[in-house]
């Protein structure tokens, strides 16, 4: 096999694990009640932790489809984990999926084959150095802090950082992974040290903010963290991995034709009434006690 195709293979893996974990993380936010203490509720539940172990399975797969796949390649397959989700999400919930939600699905699946005509690089073997990961860590976190600012209600904001976190760490692990099976320098090297704790503290924190954007229901922020870890890994990829999309001027527009198709079947997934995110239940309106009626022409005594 050869390493384009296990990387597909194991991209594939990856995210039927991030899907089923995405699942429990949203089952167990719809629980959630105002002010309650969301820390301490998630450390004792079951959910949580299978959800953890399933995020943990999958990201030990990504990265091993790092080692032999560009992150042009791997990351925009990482959409699938929206495509698997909902008839997941369907299933559990007892309901069959919409022809809607198919319709998305189909115009995701054709967007990604368009992608991958043209993303399929030869396997990774630049790294970043140190400085680029602080500045590359240092400018996410200004960008999370932004959008996950306190106050901000849960929804995409957070969706959008969380998608951003991820898509970073993956960057940074590449790095790892390069450097660690690189055999030429030392395995507690300090670049592989520093950029390791980067990956840690971001995996954590996109884990996090998901399962806040997750209070908002499944579809639409599961949707937007789908859409924004490609784009920043990409971005990384190829400003400063050196990574480039095959077939020049031609598979350039490709690439941007498959991107586009792919981004409007995720927003068709999102305008499913079972994939967007919950609306907000109506309180019912306060009762007005009811008021004695005078007859007409007659007035009531009062003290």
């Amino acid at each position: 096999m050869s390493a384009t195709l296990l990387a597909v293979a194991l991209s594939l893996v990856s995210a039927a694990a991030y899907a089923a974990a995405a699942v429990a993380q949203e089952r167990l936010a719809s629980r959630a009640h105002d002010g309650e203490s969301g820390v301490l509720r998630m450390l004792g539940s079951g959910v949580w932790w299978s959800s953890v172990g399933l995020n943990a399975s999958a990201a030990l797969l990504h990265v091993a489809a790092l080692k032999y796949g560009p992150l042009t390649l791997v990351q925009p397959l990482g959409a699938l984990t929206l495509v698997a989700a909902v008839p997941l999400g369907a299933r559990l919930a007892g309901r069959r999926v919409t022809r809607l939600e198919w319709r998305g699905t189909g115009l995701t699946l054709i967007g990604l084959g368009a992608l991958l005509l043209t993303a399929s690089g030869p396997a990774p073997d630049d790294t970043l150095t140190v400085p680029e990961a602080l500045v590359v860590a240092a400018a996410t976190m200004a960008v999370i802090g932004v959008l996950s600012r306190p106050g901000t209600r849960p929804g995409l904001r957070h969706a959008t950082a969380s998608g951003f976190a991820s898509g970073v760490a993956s960057a940074l692990t590449q790095t790892v992974t390069v450097a660690v099976t690189d055999r030429s320098g030392p395995l507690l090297d300090p670049q592989v040290v520093i950029v390791a704790v980067l990956v840690a503290a971001f995996a954590a924190g996109g884990l996090l903010l998901s399962q806040t954007a997750y209070r908002g229901g499944l579809g639409a922020p599961l949707a937007v963290v789908t859409l924004a870890n490609p784009l920043a890994a990409s971005v990384i990829g190829v400003a400063l991995l050196g990574e480039r999309l095959q077939g020049g001027i031609g598979g350039i527009l490709i690439a941007v034709a498959g991107a586009a198709v792919a981004a409007y079947g995720v927003v068709v997934l999102t305008r499913s009434p079972h994939g967007a995110a919950g609306e907000p239940v109506p309180e019912p309106l306060p009762s007005i006690p009811a008021q004695p009626v005078e007859p007409a022409g007659l007035r009531l005594s009062r003290p």
